[in-house]
């Protein structure tokens, strides 16, 4: 039995239709699944939770998310018995960098197949966020600053919806991003890891903690980051006038910006992070609120990622 958790609002609702298609394919081929369908926001966390609970070592339990980044996260934190589910993904969001990370497939009926077919799984890593007492869960990565006031932003504005309707969805994120990166103040912040950094920064523009290598539709801000390897990658910019820093972050894309003096990498399966004063925070291109103080940590058990063979 295939559990099949849908975000049909995805892509401005274009994701409704790509599971029309899939639902075609399933139906073909007799495959025996159950849909189900998010109709609020925390939704997915709901329908997670209550299907993965009967997972057991005897008696796995398949559970595919089909939506984008945000609803993986959705399904990652409702999730129980981790170790006894098979995980798959079908993208029809818009930024995939799941994907990117993982090697799966960013055509929907090619993911699919990759779930019916496949006998390969990764052991992916779970990312928790804590913030004032409440942890959730995240596959991509956590931030505060640039990329986080990006969401932000996204997430209040209608560019990003408007821009979706005609497929120019990552436009949207270019044209706020643009604008963030002229607008937003540096800040001082501090770090502490498990690794033994007790750090504090000045003029900060940005921090990742990275469990995949690529955030934001395809910034490699940590390009040896390994959501296997049960480590978190951290990378904390600061000190870079808008020039250098425009380069760096153009930079980011190919993976080539880690020795520009004022890019930090540490390397944790834990972190603590303070700032003076509120700023937003992001998991996996989600808004998280205005926070002063979160934590990082792996969760003890990885999950295993249906990929291709």
């Amino acid at each position: 039995m295939y559990y099949f958790i849908i975000n049909p609002n995805s892509r401005s609702g274009a994701g409704k239709k790509i599971w029309t298609d899939l639902r075609q394919i399933l139906q073909t081929k007799n495959v025996s699944y159950e849909e189900h369908f998010t109709e609020y926001a925390g939704h997915a966390i709901e329908l997670s939770r209550r299907i993965s609970s009967s997972a057991q070592e005897q008696h796995p339990v398949t559970i595919i998310a089909v939506g984008g980044d945000g609803t993986i996260q959705e399904v990652l934190t409702g999730l129980k018995n981790p170790a006894f589910i098979r995980f798959g993904y079908i993208p029809t969001g818009s930024g995939n960098d799941f994907c990117r990370s993982t090697g799966l497939s960013h055509d929907p009926k090619e993911a699919l197949m990759t779930v019916l077919n496949s006998d390969q799984t990764l052991s992916l890593n779970i990312a928790e966020l804590t913030c004032q007492n409440s942890t959730s869960r995240f596959a991509v990565s956590c931030g505060i600053g640039f990329d986080a006031a990006v969401c932000h932003e996204i997430g209040i504005s209608p560019v990003k919806s408007f821009m979706n309707r005609f497929g120019l969805g990552k436009l949207a994120y270019l044209l706020i991003g643009v604008r963030q990166l002229f607008a937003l103040p540096p800040v001082s912040l501090s770090v502490e890891t498990d690794a033994g950094d007790r750090l504090t920064f000045k003029q900060v523009f940005l921090t990742a903690i990275m469990n995949m290598k690529y955030e934001g539709g395809g910034f490699q801000f940590c390009p040896f980051a390994d959501p296997s390897d049960h480590l978190l990658d951290v990378i904390v910019i600061e000190g870079m006038r808008r020039p250098k820093l425009t380069l760096c972050l153009f930079l980011s894309l190919f993976g080539k910006h880690t020795r520009f003096k004022g890019v930090h990498l540490l390397h944790c399966t834990k972190i603590s992070v303070h700032t003076p004063k509120p700023l937003a925070v992001h998991k996996d291109g989600e808004y998280a609120g205005f926070q002063t103080d979160f934590s990082v940590s792996l969760a003890k058990e990885n999950l295993q990622l249906i990929i291709p063979r």
